[in-house]
């Protein structure tokens, strides 16, 4: 009877995990297509104007930075603002930000968030500055970017894009948390964004390195309800049929978590973020099926994988549980480990693969029972901020 109860379950956990290891293993083949042609420069015409919004909630040790940063690109200054949302930043750093040539908003919220810092400003600049933008990008506080950064997004906007990621990156691998951290980044780039842009498919969103256009942007940040900002701005744009690019040629460079409890903190709203998500999806994929938005289609599809740790390590245990019953049933779930682990293979640039990333490698069974215990801690993250502390 064991038997029996071990090979029902053998079929649906295989099901399961064979759906979620074919589509991470064909997007990975997608991102071998090579780097994507950058856009034509522009030329003549009005040059594009841009908001740069940096919610910074406690953000004093990283924000000037970023700033001094900013104001190095090789944009013409008169082009873009950079607009600071100071939230529970110290009198003294404010003091600082309003001597600089940036614009810098001081909002009181009862509920700290980026979404309630995102439509502060947009409110800000709806009542202030008119139609005086092209688009909206926006930064974490701790971000550092390339000189091209904001000449690269306008050659894109100026060829009729309407949202677009960038490339962004790790900027620092101190640590095994780091580095896996950093790891995982690169990975969801290559599957999530270049991937799906090879494919014919929008790329995901990540919360910093984003850009939209400013009308749109007015107009719908003001229905951001959860910490899952990037997720509901990705689902706002698919269901109006907006194409989401990505730039993997324009980097941003991103502080990575290197503690544990930060990095589970960090996942835990991730994951609540994706099941939030998921709560209509029924509803949304019987009106995205009915529409024949095949993008959004796919997204929703998207959104129902689990962490890859979390599947590695399933895999992991069919693998040595399923030949302990019967020896036979193992032979499809070394199959799929090893499609699996060529999947993240071809996900994984070269210049990650070093002695870090080996030392790392020690530290997945732990990461994996976070993960794993994540699936279950989800209730209320999705509403609260949870902060990730930069130094």
């Amino acid at each position: 009877m064991l038997v029996v109860l071990f090979d029902i379950l053998d079929i649906i956990v295989f099901v399961v995990m064979a759906i979620y290891v074919v589509y991470i293993f064909v997007f990975s083949l997608f991102s071998l297509n090579g780097w994507k042609t950058r856009y034509e420069r522009c030329s003549g015409g009005r040059k594009m104007r841009f908001a740069v919004l940096v919610p910074a909630y406690k953000e004093d040790n990283v924000i000037f930075d970023t700033i001094a940063n900013l104001l190095l690109q090789d944009y013409s200054r008169n082009l873009y603002d950079v607009v600071v949302i100071s939230d529970g930043m110290s009198d003294a750093t404010n003091g600082r930000l309003l001597k600089l040539p940036v614009i810098t908003l001081k909002p009181i919220f009862d509920k700290s968030s980026k979404a309630e810092a995102l439509k502060y400003a947009a409110s800000y600049l709806d009542k202030n500055s008119g139609t005086g933008y092209d688009a909206v990008i926006i930064l974490d506080a701790d971000n550092i970017v390339e000189s091209c950064f904001l000449s690269d997004i306008a050659d894109a906007f100026c060829k009729g894009v309407k949202a677009l990621q960038v490339h962004r990156v790790s900027k620092n691998r101190e640590n095994s948390v780091a580095v896996l951290d950093a790891l995982s980044e690169e990975i969801n780039n290559s599957i999530f964004r270049k991937g799906h842009i090879y494919a014919g498919f929008s790329s995901a969103l990540i919360g910093s390195g984003m850009a939209f256009d400013y009308g749109w942007f007015i107009e719908n940040v003001k229905k951001l309800k959860t910490a899952g900002e990037d997720k509901e701005l990705e689902a706002l744009l698919l269901k109006q049929r907006i194409f989401i690019d990505y730039l993997d040629y324009d980097y941003i460079y991103d502080q990575k978590v290197s503690g544990y409890d930060a990095f589970y903190g960090q996942r835990r709203r991730w994951v609540a973020a994706q099941f939030g998500s998921l709560s209509h999806f029924f509803s949304e994929f019987i009106y995205a099926l009915k529409t024949a938005n095949y993008d959004y289609m796919e997204k929703l599809f998207q959104w129902m994988i689990l962490p890859r740790v979390v599947i590695l390590g399933i895999i992991l245990i069919m693998s040595v549980a399923a030949p302990l019953v019967t020896f036979s049933l193992g032979w499809k779930w070394w199959i799929m480990l090893f499609l699996f682990l060529l999947s993240l293979a071809i996900s994984t640039p070269d210049y990650l693969v070093d002695e870090k990333f080996r030392r790392a490698m020690k530290r997945i069974p732990a990461i994996f029972l976070m993960m794993f215990s994540n699936l279950f801690r989800t209730s209320g993250a999705n509403e609260n901020f949870i902060h990730t502390e930069h130094k």
